[in-house]
């Protein structure tokens, strides 16, 4: 008896669990309304002061050489010069846009 009535409850549940899943979904009106964002990819801090930093390197570097080179005055005309090739190759020389090949 027991196990009779086991089958029957359990064939029932599986027979319900198909009507179920196979019923059509109708979207709300609370789901039409909705929009979707797409949230941008959050920038490091290197992405986003790569320029600054780039141009602060090479002026550090430079003064770096030149205070071993000169003292206090070579420090100064190196951090002009380090400076000044840092913007150069900034904003002029490096290639910015760069071509991304997806196979």
């Amino acid at each position: 008896m027991k196990r009779g009535l086991t089958i029957i409850l359990l064939s029932l549940f599986l027979i319900s669990s198909f009507a179920i899943s196979f019923q059509p979904i109708v979207p709300t009106a609370s789901a039409q309304t909705t929009t979707v964002r797409h949230r941008r990819h959050k920038r490091s801090f290197w992405q986003k002061h790569r320029d600054k930093l780039t141009v602060a390197g090479t002026a550090a570097t430079g003064a770096g050489v030149g205070a071993i080179a000169g003292g206090g005055k070579g420090a100064a005309i190196g951090t002009a010069v380090g400076a000044g090739s840092g913007a150069l190759y900034t904003y002029k020389l490096r290639k910015r846009h760069r071509r991304v090949r997806r196979y």
